[in-house]
């Protein structure tokens, strides 16, 4: 039974969605003023996993994810650059795609934009004022009065009088209370406008996500995700606005994934440790990062080290060379053959994602077997049958697929890793080659001291190697 860590009820609850087997899931996008950096990164891989498990289980999946594409931070950074607001969106949607793409990343089955859907937005809104929840102002915006919505704070677990009294605000005349939020905006000299009731002007940020999730998903449907950093206000805000336009529960599930911090320290680009997933994958591979965002469960903190992705690095140059040698014994059977090792792999993995779709103990699990394979395939005495081997590695492919790792042919994977190496260590595979060269005709000229001259000068360049019956096999040996 598949049970998910509530943020509602903090705690993990039996899933069972409104309809017996499809799924609606909705989650929050990026605000697209600048290219994704690895947050988004990590945020994306979750929910990827999700949605993949969930189709393994066997139910149908309807995923929406947004795009706000109107904003204070957008219409700041398109005027500093001297472009539309509508430019810079669309550059970094670009941006966006490419990135998840790489990542190996489905794209959702709808994505919304905010400025497609201001009449949906505005008919909310509508709603909100004629049930008396929310208020037009002087100046022409509109504001939710939260003190009308009695749930108010049910998901953040705050009090209304407690955050009243606790925080500092700035006088704004056209607010009746302190708490109340923008539903509208009204427009400013400059700022992008659409025609409403209340005059131009453009919707706030929250209002979008509740609007467009109900459009697509209905009043109420199953999952509702995000970062943890979305809980207060934002998804607060989403709850109180769509349960008082429709009088129904909102999401049923609230899934948030852990922050992400970069050697230790929140990403900001006044510490300029600001990553974007674009220069991150000029220095990793993306099925490495991808990797090492999923090497940690969704809910948990995770670190962007160097270290830690050269740990990863390594690991994923292992899985797959073990993968290369599994395949060539497999490539021999007649029909795959589950043995208790790959079944008792398989349970370990269902179990683990039944669990709150925990991708560290599967990483773990996957680790085990991979530890256990290579013990065992070096010998024909220990050496599993052909059929054995196939039933090994489609049991890795199914894990695989929902991970959306492990898929690749090893000998281009490994090829794309070096290469990515080469350019951040700043060596030539060309100088590599000559000195293997160099070696092999020292080697056949029986000259072992200058043979294990030139290997110390591999080393040098943090390059290790190994002799095979094919050839000499190099490699990065970094810690």
């Amino acid at each position: 039974m598949l049970r998910i860590y509530n943020s509602l009820s903090e705690k993990k609850e039996d899933f069972v969605p409104l309809q017996e087997k499809h799924v609606g899931i909705y989650a929050c996008g990026m605000t697209v003023y600048d290219k994704p950096h690895i947050g988004h990164a990590r945020k994306e891989v979750a929910i990827d996993i999700i949605v993949n498990y969930l189709k393994y289980c066997g139910f149908s999946v309807t995923y929406v994810r947004n795009f706000t594409d109107v904003d204070d931070k957008i219409i700041a950074r398109a005027n500093e650059r001297k472009i539309s607001f509508c430019e810079l969106t669309e550059e970094n949607i670009e941006a966006f795609y490419r990135a998840m793409d790489a990542l190996s990343l489905a794209r959702p089955d709808v994505e919304p934009k905010a400025t497609e859907h201001i009449p949906e937005i505005i008919a909310m809104i509508q709603k909100l004022v004629e049930k008396g929840y929310a208020y037009p102002a002087p100046d022409g915006s509109v504001y939710f009065a939260v003190e009308k919505f009695k749930g108010y704070g049910k998901l953040s677990g705050r009090k209304l009088d407690e955050m009243i009294s606790g925080t500092r605000f700035d006088v704004d005349e056209n607010k009746q209370n302190p708490l109340d939020f923008a539903l509208w905006k009204a427009s400013k000299p400059g700022e992008p406008k659409w025609e409403s009731p209340w005059g131009e002007g453009r919707p706030g940020w929250h209002i979008e996500c509740s609007a467009m999730s109900t459009k697509y998903l209905g009043d109420s449907f199953d999952i509702h995700a995000g970062g943890r950093d979305l809980i207060f206000p934002h998804h607060e805000n989403e709850i109180a606005q769509a349960e008082c336009a429709t009088g129904k529960p909102f999401a049923k599930y609230w899934v948030h994934n852990g922050f992400l911090t970069v050697e230790g320290e929140k990403m900001s680009k006044s510490l300029h440790n600001f990553i974007t997933v674009e220069d991150a994958l000029k220095q990793y591979h993306p099925e490495v990062l991808r990797y090492f965002m999923l090497s940690t469960h969704y809910r948990t903190p995770i670190d962007f080290s160097m270290a830690n992705l050269r740990e990863t690095e390594k690991k994923i140059c292992y899985f797959y060379n073990t993968l290369a040698q599994l395949n060539q014994f497999a490539a021999k059977a007649t029909k795959p053959v589950r043995n208790e090792k790959a079944v008792e792999f398989i349970n370990e993995f269902k179990d683990s994602m039944d669990d709150d779709f925990n991708s560290a103990r599967v990483v773990a699990a996957l680790f085990s077997l991979f530890k256990y394979l290579n013990e065992v395939l070096v010998s024909k005495k220990t050496r599993p049958s052909a059929g054995e081997c196939a039933g090994f590695a489609e049991a890795i492919r199914e894990v695989g697929q929902v991970l959306g790792a492990l898929l690749r042919d090893p000998k281009e994977i490994i090829n794309e890793i070096k290469e990515i190496q080469l350019n951040r260590y700043g060596i030539k595979r060309e100088e590599i080659e000559e000195i293997i060269e160099k070696r092999k005709t020292y080697r056949a000229e029986k000259n072992f001291e200058l043979a294990d001259k030139m290997r110390e000068e591999l080393s040098a360049k943090g390059i290790s190697i190994q002799d095979t019956p094919t050839g000499t096999e190099w490699y990065f040996s970094f810690n």
